[in-house]
């Protein structure tokens, strides 16, 4: 017994030495391994296969365990290097709050410009009758964002960015983040989320630029992905809206996925700049270094 917790100090402090890239690679291989036999054991209950696509029912329970696990893991891993949760961004403030719920409503507003414009050109129509079923899912759907969000902005513009940042600038760490933050959503779903690949990317980046306007916090961030998730997933479950077909599949977004198209990209960038613009008081050089 004495010599496994030798051989694991060891590596431990191997791995404090080691690169940003090792350590977030070592954080994202700890995930795995805890999660996989949960994974596997509730894939054979649910009995979904990895070649088949999952169900809204199949999904919930498996990111659940998977969401569970993450900030266990964060909480050993900020434990193990000495900071807490509030040098990754999540600070227990009024004003921390406050940029949440600005997130959210500049989230759901980039949605209604969006879906507004596709509807006047005739790309997308409303079904009315339908928007009697929004309150039944309106508050379900929005804790569900906030937990999905949080999670994800703690672990990606949170513990990612901290750790990359150490070692490069922080555009090339949002990159880095970004892109990581993307192809873990192949976990998923492979046929539809390849096209949605570079949309995800840019939503990354956005959310790290949020995290910057927001002087280094992550409620700004956490709010915008909560719009984000809660607006689009109220407008499918309550089959608010459907499209039409007038509209190029590569302005809309191939299989009718936003994130795939040349609108879901103005949307990003359209609140991408207003984040520049809210954050105008800081330098840009602060982004850079």
């Amino acid at each position: 017994m004495a010599i496994f917790v030798e051989v694991g100090n060891q590596w431990l402090m191997s791995l404090t030495a080691s690169t940003a890239l090792v350590k977030v690679a070592a954080f994202f291989a700890a995930w795995a391994a805890l999660w996989l036999p949960l994974a596997t054991a509730m894939a054979m209950v649910l009995k979904w296969r990895p070649s088949k696509p999952l169900t809204t029912e199949q999904k919930l329970p498996l990111l659940a365990s998977l969401y569970l696990i993450a900030p266990l893991i964060l909480w050993g891993v900020s434990s193990w290097e000495g900071v807490s949760f509030s040098d990754y961004g999540l600070e227990c403030k009024w004003s921390f709050l406050v940029s949440v719920g600005l997130g959210l409503g500049l989230g759901v507003l980039s949605l209604i410009i969006t879906f507004t414009g596709q509807w006047s050109l005739g790309w997308v129509k409303s079904y009315w009758a339908n928007w009697q079923h929004l309150p039944k899912v309106l508050l379900p759907v929005l804790l569900l964002g906030i937990w999905i969000s949080g999670t994800e902005e703690l672990i990606f513009r949170g513990f990612l960015i901290n750790e990359l940042r150490q070692e490069y600038f922080l555009w090339v760490a949002a990159v880095i983040s970004s892109v990581i933050f993307a192809l873990l959503h192949l976990i998923w779903e492979q046929k539809n989320t390849l096209p949605q690949l570079p949309g995800l990317w840019v939503m990354g980046m956005v959310l790290v630029l949020a995290r910057w306007a927001d002087s280094d916090n992550l409620g700004l961030a956490w709010g915008l992905h909560t719009g984000w998730i809660w607006g689009l997933t109220c407008l499918q479950e309550a089959e608010l809206i459907a499209y039409t077909g007038k509209g190029p599949s590569w302005m809309t977004g191939w299989g009718n996925n936003p994130l795939a198209g040349v609108i879901g990209f103005l949307c990003l960038l359209g609140v991408g700049c207003l984040l520049l613009l809210l954050g105008r008081y800081q330098s840009l050089g602060d982004f850079l270094v």
